[in-house]
């Protein structure tokens, strides 16, 4: 099908359409994007009562209602009725918070909804690619994603990334009539096309609604949570088993007395609002983030962030201005062309529409920009693209009606095009040239001409010559130098990726303080260059503070063995060139006016210029981090102190512990522990990293350190009169409804306390909390001082104690919270010496062999802990899908559809790549649907 069978199906113009063509056509084929999947407000509230934890819990209601009971006893409605409520509570507060952060992440994200270049009213416009409709005429160029599929009517050098759809590794290149695909990349060139389907009429729209209901896995964090679940309900499952051979065969308890014992540890060692407290810390970091100018497109990238150790920066844009001069004054010469003709040249070189950085800088220093096509006809325009690193222009001289050809671009490139009149000095003279313009910190390109005998804009010409240097004038932001120090403090290795050449590489290095050991990337393949420098390639880019004349190769290379040798690497980045290695980093960031490639293999965008807002994120997601490890800590901690306690407690003295008194102890530690989502703490001084054993060792010492207390005073009370002795009343056993008020203050008050403990680095007092935190636990410890000292309630079995006894508990819990904070030392300095011994190398240090092996076994079993999840079979990961609905992202994951889709048609078993006819067939079927749409016959 040719084009002008595709506009007259679609019954339009190469002029595009008129805006009331459009909105009328808009009504018809509805916006273009895909229908998003709305969450049903119901069904994510009641998410948060559907995981394993509370499935836990609901269980022990059911024993409340339906197996407590008997021995002329009612059931235990008491029970039954709080769980139900803490249940309830506790999604109703995960709902409310959730929702909130959600809805103020995704109007920040609405102003990043992409954005394309389209003709109507036969003017040029940028408006938002879901407003396009079929026969729409765009603009499409280098690093743009395809907004529809579409028809190329004009192709200037086109290739296209579509890997997603055809399964080629290359671009392909694309001519006038040919088709391209919405979610497919522009690597070079610039074209324009007319739009044949939009939204579900497309090739990744049909591809989408294939994989409606496909399970795109688990993040890494789910599994976190799943892993931390199961350790607290396999506590409670090897006490409970315990207590009732104990109890039943043991000492012949009586059904329902057991049956009590054994909800005390179902209702107490559940840490229910665990999935709630660590959902609501994401979603409001995520909006915190937000607020800080960092944008987060994927939620579990939030801790993937607080672990980056390398962060790989782009200079031009990110480290500098990205705002270029031409230095006229220091134009050099190598023709008897003078400056003035050089700039001139130059110019006819560069676009006067749509220009970038550097097209701009040269076209503004002429003393007229409309110099820049004054007198010549344009035959041929070759744009920059990061392979070719040139643009070259062909054009008519109207004088004269000769044809030349002019290219500019870096030194090196066009020192190998130029054939004629080059001579060794000239060439020696060039190369001490770029050395002075990079010493001086300028940047290098160089100018080209040819004239073209034959007239045509593809006849071969005389040959290149060299006739001028240009130096370009980057400056540095003034906030980077600072930036890099606190990023250096933080924990963060800084390494500049750059295009650039060597030499302004290692002067922009030295001015912003990030160090001048950097190299040629294409030493990355040629390890014989290594002697003398490194003993491997590995050691080179560990060690290395950048790399210059990067390709995108190289730049997925070196993030590729940066995370092979252990480490989490962030790359920044706002170009097409960016985009593999975007994807390819643990944390892809793109910065302020990042292209659309860059932005959808990111997982963080700016919105805001310059690396301070990168150690920014870094920051807040690491007190984010914070927060999520303090609460695991804390409530994995409180599971092995309920479980251990009233456990040995029965074993040793029969003691019975109300269930209800324990379900007042869960309500109020849930509500309290819900303001650790926006608790103040100190974002740590080094990358964070989940690591399990290290919160199940500190939860199993603060545990049984917790258990240690009660039961030292449970034997004073109950062995000694030393508390008769002050005041306090004595007990007639110690099975006494008085005696459990006690013990559930004393529970109460040091297990609430050890979140002071958990959530401080060094001594508790020195790291004030939150406002809400400490406001939460002084009302939570005023109710149960009260309960206490006045509670009378014999449905469970307690009687008020009096404040002599609720003093006695309080001095008690105190001296034993003193020693806490040195018992966390002595943990900390343990587990500091097992994490040397397993730590990556530094970047600087010498690189063994063996570091190198137990880097890459530990970055693989990570990866495949955070990515390919359906491969984990053990125990611990099971159930980790139940947690996914309360940890879903809070707003829409904007990376590039096409490898979305075709990662989700791969799990489904569906196969995505279709070959370069049958995708001509299905635009031809686009095309006519469009237009059987237009003329009211579907």
């Amino acid at each position: 099908m040719d084009n002008k069978l595709v506009f007259q199906l679609l019954q339009c113009t190469p002029e595009g359409l008129t805006q009331s063509e459009a909105e009328a056509r808009i009504h018809k084929f509805g916006p273009n994007k895909l229908p998003e999947k709305k969450v049903n407000p119901i069904l994510q509230f009641l998410s948060f009562m559907w995981n394993p934890l509370s499935w836990v819990m609901e269980a022990a209601a059911l024993v409340a209602i339906v197996l407590s009971n008997g021995q002329g006893m009612p059931p235990d409605w008491q029970d039954f009725v709080g769980i139900v409520l803490l249940l309830l509570g506790n999604s109703c507060i995960g709902y409310y918070e959730e929702r909130g952060a959600g809805k103020a992440v995704e109007a920040l994200m609405a102003a990043l909804a992409p954005q394309c270049t389209v003709k109507r009213d036969g003017n040029w416009v940028t408006m938002e690619a879901a407003n396009l409709v079929p026969g729409d005429i765009i603009s499409i160029g280098i690093g743009d994603v395809i907004p529809a599929d579409s028809r190329m009517v004009v192709a200037n050098n086109v290739k296209i990334d579509q890997a997603a759809l055809t399964g080629e590794s290359l671009p392909v290149g694309k001519e006038p009539g040919d088709e391209v695909f919405s979610g497919s990349t522009v690597k070079q060139g610039e074209a324009e096309a007319v739009v044949i389907g939009t939204g579900l009429n497309t090739f990744f729209g049909r591809a989408a609604s294939l994989v409606a209901g496909a399970n795109e896995g688990m993040g890494h964090l789910q599994q976190v949570l799943a892993k931390i679940g199961n350790f607290c309900i396999c506590s409670i499952a090897i006490f409970l088993v315990a207590e009732i051979f104990v109890m039943y065969p043991g000492f012949r308890y009586r059904y329902r007395r057991g049956m009590n014992n054994l909800l005390v540890l179902l209702i107490g060692g559940i840490p229910i609002a665990m999935p709630t407290v660590l959902s609501v810390t994401l979603a409001i970091g995520a909006k915190q983030l937000a607020e800080h100018k960092a944008i987060v497109t994927r939620i579990s990238a939030i801790e993937e962030l607080a672990g980056v150790t390398i962060l790989c920066s782009d200079k031009t844009g990110t480290l500098t201005l990205n705002e270029l001069t031409i230095k006229t004054e220091a134009v050099r010469q190598y023709s008897e062309v003078s400056v003035d003709d050089i700039l001139l040249f130059s110019a006819y070189a560069s676009r006067v529409e749509n220009q970038d950085a550097i097209d701009k800088s040269i076209v503004e220093s002429l003393h007229d920009t409309s110099l820049a096509r004054k007198g010549i006809d344009v035959l041929d325009f070759i744009p920059f693209n990061p392979v070719d690193k040139r643009t070259q222009v062909t054009y008519r001289r109207q004088s004269d009606n000769t044809v030349h050809r002019v290219s500019k671009g870096m030194s090196q490139i066009i020192l190998e095009l130029c054939t004629r009149d080059m001579t060794p000095e000239v060439e020696q003279k060039l190369h001490a040239d770029v050395d002075e313009f990079a010493q001086r910190g300028l940047r290098a390109l160089a100018v080209a001409e040819e004239t073209v005998p034959s007239g045509d804009a593809e006849g071969e010409g005389t040959g290149f010559r060299l006739i001028g240097l240009l130096p370009i004038f980057d400056p540095p932001r003034h906030d980077t130098k600072e930036t890099i120090e606190r990023a250096i403090g933080l924990g963060v290795h800084v390494k500049m990726i750059t295009g650039d050449q060597l030499a302004i590489a290692k002067e922009t290095g030295r001015e912003l303080g990030m160090g001048d050991t950097m190299y040629k990337a294409s030493i990355l393949n040629k390890p014989d260059e290594l002697t003398g420098i490194a003993n491997s390639v590995d050691e080179l880019v560990l060690r290395a503070d950048g790399f210059a004349g990067v390709y995108p190769e190289h730049k997925y290379e070196i993030v590729e063995r940066l995370q092979n040798l252990g480490h989490m690497v962030a790359m920044t980045g706002d170009g097409v060139n960016d985009a593999p290695a975007l994807a390819k980093a643990n944390v892809g960031v793109a910065v302020a006016d990042a292209s659309d490639a860059a932005r959808s293999a990111a997982d963080i965008v700016l919105t805001e210029a310059g690396l301070s807002t990168i150690i920014e994120a870094f920051i807040h997601s690491r007190i984010i981090f914070q927060r999520m490890r303090n609460y695991a800590i804390y409530t994995c901690s409180v599971t092995i102190r309920i479980v251990t306690t009233f456990s040995i407690l029965v074993f040793a003295f029969k003691f019975d512990f109300p269930p209800f008194l324990v379900l007042i102890l869960a309500i109020i530690n849930d509500g309290t522990m819900m303001t650790i989502s926006t608790d103040r703490v100190k974002p740590s001084k080094s990358p964070n990293a989940w690591n399990l054993k290290e919160i199940f060792s500190y939860a199993i010492v603060y545990g049984c350190y917790l258990t240690l207390t009660t039961l030292i005073f449970f034997v004073v009370v109950d062995k000694t009169n030393f508390f008769q002795r002050h005041g306090c009343k004595a007990f007639t056993n110690h099975n006494d409804f008085s005696f459990h008020s006690v013990i559930y203050l004393q529970v109460s008050i040091l297990s609430q306390g050890l979140i002071f403990v958990t959530r401080s680095q060094g001594f508790f007092f020195t790291e004030r909390p939150s406002l809400f935190l400490m406001i939460a636990f002084v009302i939570a410890q005023f109710v149960a001082t009260i309960i206490t000292v006045y509670a009378n309630w014999g449905f469970t079995e307690i009687t008020g104690a009096g404040w002599h006894w609720a003093g006695a508990v309080w001095i008690w819990d105190i001296v034993w919270f003193i020693p806490l904070d040195f018992i966390k030392f002595g943990m900390a300095a343990i587990i500091e010496r097992f994490a040397q011994a397993s730590s990556p190398p530094a970047p600087g240090e010498p690189v063994s062999h063996d570091q190198v092996e137990l880097a890459r076994q530990r970055t693989r079993m990570s990866m495949e802990a955070a990515q390919n999840v359906t491969r984990i079979s053990t125990i611990p990961s099971r159930g980790a899908s139940y947690y996914a609905p309360n940890l879903h992202d809070t707003v829409t994951h904007r990376r590039n559809f096409g490898s979305r889709v075709k990662n989700l048609l791969t799990k489904s078993g569906k196969n995505l790549s279709m070959d370069n006819n049958e995708l001509r067939r299905l635009q031809s079927t686009q095309a006519q649907a469009a237009s059987r749409v237009l003329t009211g016959q579907h």
